[in-house]
């Protein structure tokens, strides 16, 4: 499905008769589908259209209008990012996080695997209100972050800590999300590991290029593996405040639950300070102040030591870890971009990396 005004109204003709049959609706009392959209900001990972519905609960007289959003799987000729888009994952998992914290998680309403009613599996969930930090152009180089004074910026620091805070400290989360939990006698960091590499492998799949810098950073994770683990936790997967909406300083929705598994909540604390890193570096190298004073590590690791009650350990591995799983994403990404007629091909595999030097920087040793 494409944004054309064509495609938009073919998706409405559609949802309307698929909502009517949903058990929670009258069909007799009518569906209204409206203000179907797709927000440029809609990803590469999951294709989302926004829309307007309105319907009669079945059993009651009340009519409800909900502002909805439809989470897509990409089409098989999109030459997706991942090799798989498990929308039962993310289902389960947003309701697990919504039932489990005071988190704002948006409420997940239906998910329908049947291809043939939208041309691809899709999930429904109430739409959220706010604004995020955008990801293009970072949100270091302009935008509403950089408006705030210091004291919103730490308060905003503080807000998005406690979101990771509250997703770690759910209690036994693989028995509350069982698909997650990785195999018997598996620890969840090796699982984790094994599964990226895995993913690696499948990037390469069309050419057979390898790239060099994500190979020795496989190498580095390999030699220098943590003596031990915090004890394992739901992992956000995708954990970054570009993945989380504000009103104001104040989180008012937190989003995108693909990439979610069981892991060391280290993982997501690694991410979370080399996405960031990476946009202020990049602002730097532009010249570009960014925004310095936001996220600093020892700070971020004191401040979500407080909220947990728990210790951080081995950081500088999982932060080399993160720069290898964005490397192995950035590597499908830019082969994307070719296969599309968008880049031409680096001269060298490790240029399929865009911050393939800061990578190397980590690994150097």
């Amino acid at each position: 499905m494409t944004s054309g005004e064509a495609d938009l109204d073919e998706f409405r003709e559609r949802l309307t008769l698929w909502l009517a049959g949903r058990d929670e609706v009258d069909s007799d009392a009518g569906v209204e589908v409206s203000s179907v959209s797709r927000p440029e900001s809609s990803g590469m990972s999951n294709i989302s259209v926004l829309f307007d519905a309105a319907w009669t609960p079945a059993g009651s007289s009340e009519r409800q209008s909900v502002e909805l959003v439809a989470r897509m799987c990409p089409q098989d000729d999109a030459f997706p990012v991942f090799p798989v888009y498990d929308l039962q994952k993310q289902f389960d998992v947003m309701r697990v996080v919504r039932e489990n914290t005071d988190l704002p998680v948006p409420r997940v309403r239906w998910l329908e695997q049947d291809p043939a009613v939208l041309g691809t599996p899709f999930l429904v969930m109430d739409r959220a209100s706010g604004r995020a930090p955008v990801d293009n152009p970072p949100y270091v180089f302009d935008g509403w972050l950089l408006e705030m004074d210091p004291q919103q910026r730490r308060e905003v620091q503080r807000e998005s800590l406690a979101v990771l805070a509250a997703i770690h400290q759910i209690p036994q989360p693989a028995d509350l999300v069982s698909s997650l939990a990785p195999a018997p006698g598996m620890s969840a960091l090796r699982a984790h590991v094994d599964e990226q590499r895995a993913y690696y492998q499948w990037t390469t799949r069309e050419d057979g290029l390898t790239i060099p810098v994500i190979d020795r950073a496989f190498d580095w994770i390999e030699a220098h593996w943590p003596d031990e683990t915090s004890p394992d936790a739901l992992s956000w997967g995708d954990a970054r405040i570009g993945n989380i909406l504000y009103d104001g300083t104040r989180p008012t929705a937190v989003l995108d639950w693909e990439m979610a598994t069981i892991a060391p909540p280290e993982v997501d604390l690694g991410w979370f300070l080399y996405f960031h890193d990476v946009f202020q570096e990049l602002a730097v190298a532009f010249d570009f102040p960014g925004i310095p004073d936001l996220f600093e590590h020892s700070e971020v690791v004191e401040q979500y030591e407080h909220l947990t009650g728990s210790t951080v350990r081995d950081l500088p591995f999982y932060y080399v870890y993160a720069g290898l799983r964005q490397a192995v994403i950035l590597s499908r990404i830019t082969r994307r971009r070719i296969h599309f007629g968008e880049v031409e091909t680096p001269a060298h595999p490790d240029e399929y990396v865009l911050h393939h030097t800061k990578l190397a920087q980590l690994i150097a040793d």
